[in-house]
């Protein structure tokens, strides 16, 4: 396979209702897909973060310059194009891995388009669908949480996620388990909020049988997270602070973790999703797919990946109508508490192109064109 184009698509896409965490708020998906043309197929990918760098490093504006200064053209000059060599091609670039994770998805939807093979197939999936959770942001008051997670329970969503920040964590949970009761699947996510100096605080919530409490210190902070989780009954779930299956294994070493989320795009694209994947279930560790509320583009891979057999907790690979009116692919629709996995080749999905073209704000070649 031979590369011959690559090509960003700045898209803004308004959310359905805004969502709140510990890092800000957000009311519309704004960032961009990438489009790689080769003389066998095309790919698309998504770029995961947003246009500021609060969740992570990485931002819509920078990694669209990385790709074009530094990762394109290492790829570009590769004999023969695919998926496996991207890795290493970019390797000698430090960080940057959700733009990376974005030219290799892109890279592999075009290769698997090219031998007619699907994404769930070529990741060694065992499941035609997968359970879906939710994740329900900061509110402004209990009763309009309490709304919330009731109508997200009667869509058919089988586990709830509660993103919690100092002062908004206790009382909230508390809340939803009298509400709900306690057979509900719940489980929160702190963003990164707290410090070891909150440990008492958080070891309240050990009384509501949680499933998990998701990144709770800064990230980065093995030690601090297996401290913590010495002095806590919950599970602690590492998100933030994993970035391959090497920092998987050493928290799994240290009990900094108990539970493991993994973000494709965080780790450097799905094939080190895989390796983590497999680092976990080879320590009898669960592991389930985050969500950075992506479109239909990103959510498709994302719900291969959640058919591994090491998934045996409901990601956050939400309904498109969770977050969008319209998603710039066709719609994935919540059936039983569960969405489908996608069949086809690649990805299973391509922009719908009077969709795109209206949520669309700009597009750039990278490279050819």
């Amino acid at each position: 396979m031979k590369l011959e184009r690559v090509e960003v698509v700045h898209v803004a896409i308004p959310l359905v209702s805004p969502f709140r965490t510990s890092f800000g708020t957000m009311t519309t998906k704004d960032t961009f897909l990438l489009h790689v043309v080769t003389d066998t197929a095309e790919g698309w990918s998504e770029f995961a973060a947003d246009p500021q760098p609060r969740y992570c490093s990485e931002f819509v504006a920078g990694a669209e310059l990385v790709l074009r200064d530094f990762l394109v053209p290492r790829v570009a000059t590769l004999p023969t194009l695919t998926a496996a060599l991207v890795g290493p091609a970019v390797s000698g670039i430090k960080g940057h891995e959700l733009a990376k994770a974005a030219l290799e998805t892109a890279v592999l939807d075009a290769e698997l388009r090219s031998y007619g093979m699907p994404l769930a197939v070529y990741l060694g999936a065992v499941r035609e669908r997968v359970p879906a959770g939710v994740s329900v942001g900061i509110k402004d008051s209990v009763p309009e949480l309490l709304d919330d997670v009731e109508r997200y329970l009667a869509e058919g969503y089988v586990r709830i996620k509660l993103k919690i920040e100092p002062g908004w964590d206790v009382e909230p949970v508390r809340a939803v388990r009298e509400r709900f009761g306690a057979a509900l699947p719940l489980q929160v996510d702190a963003n990164t909020a707290y410090t070891l100096a909150d440990a008492e605080h958080l070891r309240r919530l050990d009384e509501f049988g949680l499933l998990l409490i998701e990144e709770p210190l800064d990230e980065n902070n093995l030690y601090g997270h297996a401290r913590l989780q010495s002095r806590i009954a919950t599970p602690v779930c590492l998100d933030e602070s994993l970035h391959n299956a090497r920092d998987t294994a050493a928290a799994i070493a240290m009990d900094a973790c108990r539970v493991v989320n993994i973000k494709p795009a965080r780790v450097g694209g799905y094939l080190e999703a895989r390796r983590i994947h497999d680092v976990a279930r080879a320590h009898g560790v669960p592991v389930w797919c985050g969500g950075m509320l992506e479109t239909g583009i990103g959510r498709a891979p994302n719900l291969a990946l959640a058919a591994l057999p090491g998934f045996t907790l409901p990601g956050d690979t939400s309904a498109s109508a969770r977050y969008f009116a319209e998603d710039i692919t066709e719609p994935f629709v919540l059936v039983d508490g569960h969405l489908p996995v996608p069949r086809t080749p690649g990805i299973g999905v391509e922009p719908l192109p009077d969709v795109l073209r209206r949520f669309t704000r700009a597009r750039r070649d990278l490279y050819g064109g």
